[in-house]
């Protein structure tokens, strides 16, 4: 049995899928059951509630042997300590408890990089990985760089007015990934548990690209002018706590950026085996496109 949290998020559901169409038996944890496709709650098990609640885990980790782990968002948490570690302490309780033998959690790059020590959400989700490589179970963090998908939040603006922003520079070059292939990488993990131990798998994408070659990409495809335009770090921050974020969520947001400015994506060198296939040409064709002409 798999268990795979926030099975209607935009990672989760894509494992989801993924595992079912390798007729793997799953079980998901999810707040609202009524959110899942029909044909998607008649092929699992499901466990209403919250992941973070200790009853709830326990209950759904019980007979599994692997887990899927997503801290969903939440802004208004107290720390991102709080927000992380907090969270998936509970879980951890149930991985032991329950003799689940494998997890696979979304984290970040970062780990072992001068930056990682103020990175704000990064820093809290290597602590998080510290939290479950402890319980003794196999445990793989997928190191995630910022996603192309994450850019669907400013469609309207780039419909609208030709623009999206960001804190970091803009000729930071980095590497991005497509949600996609997150949910394939971990789906295989998932599915195939020869591997042992603890460590983090890298997902990079094809290749490294400054948000002025995002926007010179993004015109292109999208056949009118894309321009980036770097956010002050106070009106970043501002925004967030204008949409009900705690000061300290806000301010870890931003610290995030920031040290993605300095470079904390820029330190694991791409293999093959962390070359991921989707292109940011491809995604924006695919993903952005009609989601921007719509």
């Amino acid at each position: 049995m798999i268990v795979v949290t926030t099975p209607t998020g935009g990672i989760g559901r894509q494992v989801l899928t993924h595992l079912l169409d390798h007729d793997a038996p799953v079980r998901v944890i999810v707040r609202d059951p009524a959110r899942l496709p029909g044909g998607v709650r008649e092929r699992v098990e499901v466990v209403p509630g919250s992941h973070g609640d200790p009853d709830v885990v326990m209950d759904a980790f019980e007979g599994a042997a692997a887990v899927f782990w997503v801290v969903p968002p939440n802004l208004t948490a107290a720390s991102a300590e709080d927000a992380y570690a907090g969270f998936t302490g509970p879980a951890c309780d149930a991985v032991r408890q329950r003799g689940v033998t494998h997890v696979v959690g979304v984290s970040a790059l970062g780990r072992g990089t001068p930056q990682a020590h103020r990175a704000g959400l990064v820093t809290a989700s290597l602590a998080m990985d510290d939290l479950i490589a402890g319980t003794g179970a196999h445990y793989r963090a997928l190191a995630l760089p910022s996603f192309m998908d994450n850019l669907l939040r400013q469609a309207a603006t780039i419909r609208d007015r030709g623009v999206f922003t960001s804190p970091v520079s803009g000729d930071r070059t980095a590497p991005t990934c497509a949600t996609r292939d997150i949910a394939a990488v971990a789906a295989g993990l998932l599915l195939d548990r020869s591997w042992t131990g603890t460590g983090s798998v890298a997902v990079l994408g094809p290749q490294d690209l400054s948000f002025h070659a995002q926007a010179r990409i993004m015109s292109e495809v999208l056949g009118r002018p894309v321009r980036f335009q770097q956010t002050p770090p106070g009106e970043f921050k501002a925004a967030f706590t204008a949409r009900g974020a705690s000061d300290a969520m806000a301010q870890a947001m931003l610290d995030m950026m920031l040290a993605k400015d300095d470079g904390l994506d820029n330190a694991e060198p791409r293999t093959r085996a962390s070359t991921t296939p989707t292109s940011f040409r491809q995604w924006c064709e695919e993903v952005l496109r009609p989601a921007v002409l719509s």
